[in-house]
């Protein structure tokens, strides 16, 4: 039964509004900063969210009281009475029944509202509770003792009605990726099978911070409690995959997942052509390019690339070509230029020499630019489109990569979902993708790259797809107003008074601006199209380990030498693998034999790796050492011995 609080008061210089009412409590209230509270009057009820509060005496000076504690400040320890106190608060108004008229906030009692009051003046009653049931679970509201389930509804999470998540705070302190954790497993647990299926696309941009999503972490009861109030099994993810592109070496993963009893579930990211070239546009910037270099790349993509092409089909060039590599490519321009000189011409097809001989050092310099993720060969590895499962998980490990590498990373990738999802071939019916330094990727200014352009196309059509997008960022305010402003749902952590200050946050109370300041961990403030205010809630800690701790527990390992390096590649694919016999089988090789043969083993994941393995290998010619011969040769005496 909701608690009886205080009393509704309006004055002439502090009159009730339709959006904004005032009451006073007396000391002992258990009210504060984000209570949500109930106002019963005869002909309606208002349900209002406290954002401001006061405390007043009868004083109408300080210098009253300066006066009468004549100057000194312990002489009301002795006064003979105490001065009369009351608390006045503030509250916006958050829903009314009946709905209209729409009237100013009527004088009547005001109770702290309890279990039902939070549901009903949130407006989550028509999706918790009903049949069609669409509620996720995102945090507890608490307030007067008082443990309130606050459930964010799913169709307007992840679409159609609306979608996207935002998350803002201080790094360190505002539990952003903590968040993330907890409420994909939320959604994992709670969506509606109407929604269909999902699966979570996360990009790892910091450390270690997701690359123990499967290991459990340490809980206390408090969390434990909130777990089981929440209906959230306290358990990491049961189906995560792990993806990092190699270093520059080639062989050895470029990732802090390298402990030997955790790489089983770590793929290599390994691009060639024919996946980077529909995104080169990432990897060459303006200055790089013109209309002319554009019509050369264009006509690549669409007449060259994995298709014949040459003399046979009455292409101008010298020799017959199949271009599927950029070594392939490489020898394409070759006999273009040949072809050019040959002729004594300084145009092939329209195209100047110039131009073909620019788009040729540019194309040929990617590799080296994303060295590791791009490759020269064809033994790519991908993530498994069209195999998508549900409830899965999969980390895309780019913390150590290049910034232009993980430009195309982010570009390739999402582009690929919404492929996918457009043409329903992806596996699922929905995925999140969770993209952590948001002001990086779609700044509010600088150039209009290729990143941000896709990322505002997300956030503007992909609820329509299923293709949901959660961002997390310092500055709220050095993002795309277009990418924050089209995620329907928004969550602040910690914040900075500098980013408080920009107008972004001017709607709201210098109280609310001041808790925001000073939130513990694990404390958040929601915003979400059923809430017509902010809310004050507080969430668990994520039943996964945190990075750090993963580090401590599962230490990586050293770079490995090249033979190391392949042999227990080999058994991360086989744990039957012996590594001496790996060695045996490399020794005197080529490297770039071993690690083609390697890489393609990699991609096809035998069941038996070694003689996959062995079988991509050239054939080595058995050698046998000559003897002396068995019989002596006869040679006749010289005749001028004597002479």
């Amino acid at each position: 039964m909701s608690q009886l609080t205080g009393r509704v008061v309006g004055t002439e210089r502090r009159p009730n509004t339709t959006h904004e009412f005032h009451f006073w409590t007396g000391l002992e209230a258990q009210i504060g900063i984000g209570s949500i509270v109930k106002v019963v009057a005869d002909a309606q009820t208002v349900y209002g969210v406290v954002v401001e509060g006061f405390s007043y005496t009868d004083l109408v000076s300080p210098l009253h009281d300066y006066i009468g504690a004549d100057a000194d400040p312990g002489a009301g320890a002795h006064a003979p009475s105490l001065r009369p106190e009351i608390r006045l608060y503030s509250a916006a108004v958050l829903r009314r029944e009946p709905e209209e008229p729409v009237q100013p906030v009527p004088m009547g009692a005001v109770y702290l509202a309890d279990d039902t009051d939070v549901v009903v003046g949130l407006r989550m009653d028509s999706y918790v509770g009903v049949e069609d049931e669409t509620g996720v679970p995102l945090g507890i509201y608490t307030s007067g003792g008082l443990e309130a389930r606050v459930y964010l509804d799913a169709d307007f999470l992840l679409g159609p009605e609306a979608a996207h998540l935002n998350i803002t705070g201080v790094s360190g302190l505002a539990t952003k990726t903590s968040l993330v954790e907890f409420l994909l497993a939320s959604v994992f647990e709670h969506l509606p099978e109407s929604k269909g299926s999902v699966a979570a696309v996360c990009f790892n941009v910091k450390g270690p911070d997701l690359l123990f999503l499967d290991q459990p972490g340490e809980l206390d009861e408090d969390d434990r409690h909130m777990y089981e109030l929440l209906a959230v099994p306290p358990e990491p993810f049961k189906d995560v995959r792990f993806f990092a592109p190699y270093r520059a070496d080639g062989w050895n993963l470029n990732t802090l997942r390298t402990h030997a009893d955790l790489m089983g579930s770590v793929r290599p990211l390994r691009w060639g052509l024919k996946e980077v070239m529909q995104f080169s546009e990432v990897l060459l910037t303006r200055d790089d390019l013109d209309a002319k270099a554009d019509a050369l790349i264009d006509f690549i993509r669409d007449r060259v690339l994995d298709q014949r092409f040459g003399p046979e089909g009455g292409q101008p060039v010298m020799r017959n070509h199949l271009v599927r590599t950029f070594r392939d490519l490489e020898d394409w321009f070759d006999d273009v230029l040949a072809s050019c000189e040959a002729s004594g011409s300084d145009r092939w097809m329209t195209h100047h020499t110039a131009t073909i001989r620019k788009v040729r050092n540019r194309l040929n310099g990617i590799v080296s630019r994303a060295h590791g993720l791009v490759v020269n060969d064809d033994a790519v590895s991908d993530l498994p489109w069209g195999e998508f499962e549900d409830r899965a998980v999969y980390v895309i490990d780019v913390a150590n990569v290049e910034p232009e590498a993980q430009d195309l990373v982010f570009a390739r990738v999402v582009s690929r979902l919404r492929e996918g999802l457009e043409s329903g071939t992806l596996g699922v019916k929905n995925v999140i993708v969770f993209a952590d330094e948001l002001n990086k990727y779609a700044p509010s200014d600088g150039p209009d790259t290729y990143v941000r352009k896709m990322l505002l196309d997300i956030s503007e059509r992909g609820r329509y797809l299923g293709l949901v997008m959660f961002g997390a960022q310092q500055f709220r305010s050095q993002v795309h107003r277009r990418v924050v402003g089209n995620c329907g749902s928004a969550v602040y952590g910690r914040m900075d008074m500098d980013e408080l200050a920009t107008p972004g946050y001017s709607v709201l109370s210098p109280a609310t601006k001041t808790k925001l300041a000073s939130l513990p961990k694990g404390d958040l403030m929601v915003r979400h199209p059923h809430f017509t205010q902010p809310i004050f809630i507080r969430f668990p800690k994520p039943a996964v380990m945190r990075g750090r701790d993963g580090i401590e527990m599962f230490p990586p390992r050293q770079e490995m030498p090249f033979e190391d390096a392949v042999a227990h590649g080999l058994r991360r694919i086989d744990g039957r693998v012996r590594v001496n016999e790996v060695k045996d089988l490399i020794a005197g090789r080529e490297r770039s034999e071993v690690l083609q043969a390697f890489h393609h083993t990699e991609r096809a994941s035998p069941a038996d790796a070694l003689a996959f393995f062995r079988s991509r290998l050239r054939k080595s010619v058995s050698s046998e050492s000559v003897g002396p011969p068995q019989r002596a040769v006869s040679v006749p005496d010289d005749p001028y011995a004597g002479d």
